[in-house]
């Protein structure tokens, strides 16, 4: 099988479907559908019926070996060396100063890690996994045979069991039994996850053969699964306040920033208690004693404006840079939103400008950072504060 870096660009089957347009080619998601011809109607699909969504450009790592999870716990941030079978994960590799390099989906089932992250971070990451192995019974491998759908909104189940296929009842390790979270497709290979994401509720991840993969999507289309593009994933994914690598991150991006901080069950990527990893130091350093410098927020943008801004650009106040803008959308409710990562110490109602717009913080996607650190009130006590 070819390995990530070498499998030529090939556009989803599923673009051939009528209606089809291809998302941009400066876009993450290139190669598949950008909508079918109704993206706000898409988008109320997937927040008040059901959408399926071509995810396939995600790349899919596969690590088989006993020791798997223990080895994967050493070299990333998430506390995942006893995650049980069929439970999923988020999960973050770092640099060595702490900042975001990868962040990855990760799920056990029967024997196998399957891990999935952004297309172009595939190659790097696969190599990075392979260089760590060193002496433990660990084997990461391309899991290209796998590619990612997505089932979304509050009809989601009934369009899982329509088609045969498992409902596991609570995201990640959050729930009681293992067959809860991620259970595998009839027939194999492949399994469906329940996800704490782009919607709040009721968001499914199904990683099917990827020669089936039009199968599939016209399984759930037959069923009553409304065709959404990429447009309508990322629209719920920003509303929610969803942070995505390359977009609403840069290179100097650390998880706190984004709200990656957490364990398992409260769907983060950063176990604060687990042991040594690569970026470690950072991550205490700022929980403990500081804060972090930038904070993530959504944008409400002038829908008036000639234009929009665009991934990268400056978020400015009174002419002075104050951070940087990610990922853009048009909401089927909210008109024109972004996501942005703004210095922490601008207050909520301060006037913006993103690129060509005006721009005002979303009060609920902001949260007062008032609260003293357990490290900082510690040294305070010692100089007698």
């Amino acid at each position: 099988m070819a390995a990530v870096s070498d499998r030529p660009f090939q556009p989803s089957p599923v673009l051939g479907r009528p209606g089809a347009v291809a998302s941009p080619a400066e876009l993450p998601d290139h190669g598949t559908a950008w909508h079918y011809g109704d993206p706000f109607g898409e988008q109320r699909a997937a927040a008040m019926s059901v959408a399926v969504v071509d995810r396939s450009t995600r790349a899919v790592i596969a690590v088989t070996g006993e020791e798997r999870l223990t080895w994967l716990h050493t070299i990333s941030s998430q506390h995942i060396a006893s995650l049980p079978d069929g439970r999923s994960a988020e999960n973050l590799s770092l640099d060595v100063n702490g900042r975001v390099e990868d962040h990855l989906v990760l799920t056990d089932l029967d024997g196998t890690t399957w891990i999935d992250t952004e297309a172009s971070r595939g190659p790097a990451l696969l190599s990075f996994l392979t260089k760590m192995v060193f002496w433990s019974k660990a084997e990461p491998r391309d899991g290209g045979e796998l590619a990612v759908l997505s089932l979304i909104g509050p009809q989601a189940p009934s369009v899982l069991r329509a088609v045969g296929a498992p409902v596991p009842e609570m995201p990640y390790d959050a729930a009681p039994l293992p067959s809860d979270t991620a259970a595998p497709l009839p027939g194999g290979p492949g399994f469906v996850r329940r996800m704490p994401w782009p919607s709040r509720t009721d968001s499914f991840d199904v990683l099917v053969p990827r020669d089936r993969l039009e199968e599939w999507w016209a399984t759930f289309v037959v069923a009553g699964a409304r065709e959404a593009g990429s447009w309508a994933y990322e629209a719920l994914r920003v509303e929610t306040v969803r942070p995505r690598l390359g977009l609403d991150t840069d290179e100097r991006t650390i998880p706190h920033e984004v709200g990656w901080i957490g364990g398992v069950t409260e769907f983060g990527a950063v176990h604060l208690d687990k042991g040594c990893y690569r970026g470690q130091e950072t991550v205490a350093r700022v929980h403990n004693l500081g804060k972090p410098p930038r904070r993530l927020v959504l944008l409400h943008l002038d829908g008036s404006a000639d234009g929009r801004p665009e991934t990268g650009d400056d978020v400015t106040a009174e002419g002075r840079t104050v951070g940087r803008v990610g990922t853009v959308v048009d909401h089927f409710e909210l008109g024109p939103i972004a996501l942005a990562l703004i210095k922490r110490a601008v207050p909520v109602d301060t006037a913006l400008t993103a690129g060509p717009c005006a721009a005002s913080i979303d009060p609920d996607s902001y949260t007062p950072d008032t609260a003293i650190q357990a490290g900082r009130a510690a040294v305070d006590r010692l100089r007698g504060r």
